[in-house]
């Protein structure tokens, strides 16, 4: 796939302001208790903003173990941006999978909620690295 720079642009704008509405849907789903929403939310807010990441920088995947791949080829192996952000990235993915397709699992407050806050740095981060590759303002 190759777009144009404006092109790009406009995808990474639209995913970046997705990965805010995800990351607010689950802070919103602690609330009343909805752990696999809550993974969910945050999957997928980490998800727009990494995949935003690598659109910006020219690499387009079809999957979400692609996002993850590139990601930690291009970035985490680079040192780009540090391996526990990657390996984040892939745990939140595992978390994602295990609530929405394991029938025998509940996914817990405690196996959700210590990633609310490393999740919001992981998507503050690869959001602000696509804006600066785009020109995009905060």
């Amino acid at each position: 796939m190759s777009l144009n720079t404006e092109d790009r642009r406009n995808i990474v704008i639209y995913r970046l302001e997705k990965s805010l509405t995800a990351y607010e849907d689950a802070t919103l789903n602690i609330g009343i208790k909805r752990w696999n929403v809550v993974a969910n939310r945050l999957y997928y807010a980490a998800y727009y903003a990494v995949s935003s990441l690598l659109i910006a920088n020219g690499y387009f995947t079809k999957t979400h173990e692609g996002v993850i791949m590139e990601f930690g080829l291009h970035f985490a192996k680079e040192g780009k941006v540090s391996k526990e952000l990657a390996r984040l990235y892939s745990k939140l993915y595992d978390l994602r999978i295990t609530g929405d397709y394991n029938d025998h699992f509940n996914i817990e407050e405690s196996d959700v909620l210590p990633f609310v806050e490393p999740a919001k740095e992981l998507i503050d981060t690869v959001s602000s690295m696509a804006k600066n590759i785009l020109g995009i303002d905060n």
